[in-house]
């Protein structure tokens, strides 16, 4: 809870996963991806309650194991989006004033970053609050669709032989890492982030998010 609302955090682990199979599950250190997502969230001084959402079995056991709240979803297809998961949930909750997404899939963020979204969006009485990380070599200035004839033409106008670091404006990208939202919004709208969605930055050295084989290397590397 924080200054008298509640706040219900929510981790969406479905069975499939075509680049990295089972990669919710996926051994990194000894230690199985998903919990490292489950302890951090134990840490946090506002989540009242938190719920692992999923359809795999192993899940549902590992979250045994840690004494840790299961809700048994519907199988997710492909194309199910999240915010459908966390209405999911949400159909058999008691309402919350904050919903959390705390996306298992990067396990470098810490109870700074979750607890820090949850003080943003109360601060700023912002209806959703995302995590982000600034983009270097991937600005959009450097970003560039390519012609029939494969010539380069600008996305976003670039001057030539610009340095990264002298990029302007400085530009950033969700990480896939924590999203927080106010019930009415998520029940209202169903998305969990906007055109005025606030931005929670978080630094480079804590955003892996494991979508293909190499992330899931460099994490061993970095946990």
């Amino acid at each position: 809870m924080i200054n008298g609302k509640s706040v219900l955090g929510i981790t969406l682990a479905r069975c499939g996963s075509k680049r990295v199979p089972r990669k919710n599950i996926i051994d990194i250190n000894g230690k199985p991806l998903i919990q490292y997502t489950i302890d951090e969230v134990k840490k946090s001084k506002y989540i009242d309650n938190y719920i692992v959402s999923t359809d795999d079995i192993d899940i549902k056991y590992l979250c045994k194991e840690l004494d840790q709240t299961c809700f048994d979803r519907n199988p997710a297809k492909d194309t199910q989006k999240s915010s459908d998961g966390l209405l999911e949930v949400l159909s058999v909750m008691n309402k919350p004033y904050y919903v959390v997404e705390i996306m298992c899939t990067n396990p470098l963020k810490t109870i700074e970053d979750i607890d820090g979204v949850i003080e943003k969006i109360d601060e700023l009485e912002a209806d959703t609050v995302c995590s982000v990380v600034r983009v270097w070599d991937y600005h959009p200035s450097r970003i560039k669709f390519l012609d029939n004839e494969g010539r380069m033409e600008d996305v976003y106008p670039e001057t030539p032989e610009t340095r990264r670091q002298d990029l302007n404006p400085p530009a950033y990208i969700r990480n896939g890492s924590i999203y927080a939202m106010t019930w009415n919004h998520l029940h209202t709208h169903e998305t969990r982030y906007d055109k005025n969605t606030v931005a929670y930055v978080m630094p480079e050295e804590r955003t892996i998010n494991i979508d293909e084989p190499i992330d899931l290397e460099l994490a061993r590397l970095l946990v």
